[in-house]
């Protein structure tokens, strides 16, 4: 009889182990940063990481010690960001309303855990009224089953031109 292989998740006073035996401090679903504002974006990115990443929610998918990097620039926008919780901070003042993600396309990489990610998100910039819809690239390292960097492209234009005045 073969032997088979389980992938289990077993939780420890408020963490859980994978089966490469690494330590995650488990998500708090009550944070801000679980925005139901940003739904598409999540879903759209979990898509493209179907088999890749465990996880229901994009923020169980992020190692704790992550680094996400931002290649557009903005005042006050930071260009890197190290850590989950630190992301999720940040997150939680995202503006956009998103209504929608589409145009998916997923390519692997020949570097071993990198996938490239094209994607677009449609919505609302609140500040405004006026429709937001931006394209993205982003370029994420994947190991253990975990996002562990993130390497972001987008069309900076769309964000000015959704958030400013007439």
């Amino acid at each position: 009889m073969p032997l088979r292989k389980y992938k289990a998740k077993i939780t420890i006073a408020g963490c859980w182990i994978n089966s490469k035996r690494k330590l995650n401090t488990m998500i708090n679903r009550d944070h801000s940063a679980f925005k139901k504002e940003a739904e598409p974006f999540f879903n759209i990115i979990m898509e493209g990481l179907k088999g890749e990443v465990d996880g229901a929610h994009f923020w169980d998918a992020v190692a704790e010690d992550a680094v996400f990097e931002f290649l557009y620039r903005f005042p006050g926008f930071a260009g890197k960001i190290d850590g989950r919780k630190n992301y999720m901070d940040w997150f939680s003042g995202y503006a956009m309303v998103l209504k929608s993600a589409d145009s998916l396309v997923v390519h692997k990489s020949t570097e071993p855990g990198v996938i490239i990610l094209e994607y677009a998100v449609h919505g609302v910039a609140p500040s405004t009224n006026k429709l937001y819809d931006n394209n993205f690239c982003s370029i994420i390292t994947i190991k253990d089953r975990q996002i562990v960097h993130w390497r972001d492209y987008m069309d900076s234009l769309a964000v000015i031109r959704a958030t400013s005045a007439d």
